[in-house]
């Protein structure tokens, strides 16, 4: 008995030390230094390869502008011209294709008077190039026009809406194309404020819901008033940076830990993203305290064919999905190398280039795409476009690229119900574990073989039938004879 005991001890060992290394080297892929992976339908990471690598540094001193100083943001426009906000030098750079300055904005004229910024946290630039800048130490929004002279300021509004003691700290700010300006201010709770084209101030669009401790709610309904009074407020959370897509779509993030850390909102101020994935579009899925914590969005970039990447502070990892919210790829990281980031901030596409900000460093990382990386895109794109047949054929070589992709099996699956190929839907939709799909498409496939094969089947059954009373006809005269014989 005793020996039994031992053996069972020394097994349930061996079967815990297992399960730890599993799970312990799933997570040290999840926060090696700069690790080419995704997370699979389990939630596990797993191996892939890289979809984007560094090729370029910029820095203000290699670009030609002099050093950059506290950088806080960038904007690409179409023609690939960088605007870089260089906050600790109060101006904005903006660099050419080649990556070198072709202009430094550091002063402007506004109603005869020269106006300088003071520490800039945010810069948005237009379709027709004009600027909105987020002047944070001077508390406005200056807008300037695409030969950057001032058109006009927003100042501290004047609401109903707003507290009495209200302070108007612009950090972000986007604009549609009705040229409605959307500001990130800090301190602000109630979501974006709003402002029309003519620099009033609309509402507040957005605002995240409060979560409510329900062990603190229970003791606050026991406390008196002057101990409720010391207790923390419930506020909802505040955004921590916004975009905006060509529909007037705002894509935002924030440090909600209880709800959604990504969202999209519409006119309403209501959050339409899709999150049709196998998780919720967060970040990472497997971290520790050591690698800091749960992920920390602070930027949002949208590209075309509804694909965004969010930037996580924490481990400096970019994470890319596509409109429904599956993750595409991961790339980037916390070191020296490059490709790693000190203190990154903001991220911008150019193309199908990505660039990431890095505040502490003050330069800027070029990240281009691998085989893999178009590859992934072009299905995406493709798909997004309604060209199921190419769709098919650009997932067919991600998979051969990356068998561990799993979205890519669902890609396929889907071009095949757009085509009407049931049966092949249902296979790869069973590969891909995206069993809602897969119930469709095997209802349509059996809904085909039996519209299919209706006549062969009711002859059958007619058949059958047949035999069936014929038998019993058989059975019934055989037993009368038997009755007669008696």
């Amino acid at each position: 008995m005793v020996a039994r005991i031992k053996k069972l001890r020394t097994g349930l060992l061996a079967l815990c030390c297992l399960v730890s290394l599993g799970l312990g080297g799933e997570l040290a892929l999840a926060e090696s230094a700069a690790p080419s992976y995704n997370y699979s339908y389990w939630e596990n990471a797993v191996a892939a390869p890289s979809a984007y690598e560094a090729t370029t540094l910029i820095t203000g001193a290699s670009s030609g502008a002099g050093p950059f100083n506290n950088p806080q943001d960038i904007q690409v426009t179409a023609d690939k011209q960088i605007y870089v906000l260089d906050s600790g030098n109060n101006r904005f750079v903006i660099l050419d294709q080649d990556y070198k300055s072709v202009k430094t904005v550091d002063a402007f004229q506004f109603m005869g008077k020269a106006e300088k910024f003071n520490n800039p946290q945010g810069i948005y630039v237009t379709q027709q190039k004009e600027v909105y800048v987020a002047d944070t130490g001077n508390k406005r929004i200056v807008h300037l026009d695409s030969s950057f002279k001032a058109v006009g300021i927003i100042e501290a509004p004047k609401s109903e809406l707003l507290q009495a003691n209200f302070e108007f700290q612009p950090v972000r700010v986007a604009v549609d194309k009705a040229d409605r300006i959307y500001v990130m201010s800090a301190g602000v709770f109630d979501g974006f404020m709003e402002f029309g084209a003519d620099g009033v101030f609309k509402s507040f669009i957005g605002a995240n819901r409060v979560h409510v401790d329900a062990v603190e709610y229970f003791w606050k309904s026991i406390s008196t008033k002057a101990q409720r009074e010391q207790m923390v407020m419930y506020t909802p959370t505040e955004f921590t940076n916004l975009d905006i897509n060509d529909e007037g779509f705002l894509y935002a993030t924030n440090g909600d830990d209880y709800g959604d850390p990504i969202k999209k909102l519409n006119a309403q101020g209501a959050d339409i993203l899709r999150r049709e994935g196998y998780y919720k579009p967060s970040g990472d899925l497997l971290y520790s305290t050591r690698s800091g914590g749960a992920p920390r969005l602070v930027d949002i970039d949208v590209s075309d064919s509804e694909i965004y990447a969010v930037l996580d502070a924490s481990r400096g990892r970019v994470f890319t999905y596509n409109g429904d919210g599956y993750l595409l790829y991961i790339f980037g990281g916390i070191g020296n190398r490059l490709g790693e980031f000190n203190t990154p901030v903001a991220i911008e596409h150019s193309g199908d280039d990505i660039l990431v900000l890095d505040q502490a460093l003050g330069e800027i990382t070029v990240f281009q795409t691998t085989e893999y990386g178009r590859t992934l895109n072009s299905a995406v794109r493709s798909y997004y476009n309604g060209d199921e047949e190419l769709a098919s054929q650009e997932f067919s070589k991600v998979v051969n690229l990356n068998a561990n992709m799993e979205y890519a099996y669902a890609g396929i699956g889907k071009a095949y119900l757009r085509q009407g190929e049931y049966k092949e839907s249902a296979e790869y939709f069973e590969r891909s574990m995206d069993r809602t799909n897969y119930s469709k498409a095997f209802l349509l496939y059996r809904k085909e073989v039996l519209r299919e094969h209706f006549s062969t089947i009711m002859t059958g059954l007619i058949v059958l039938l047949a035999l069936w009373l014929g038998l019993r006809m058989y059975r019934k005269m055989k037993a009368r004879k038997k009755v007669e014989l008696h």
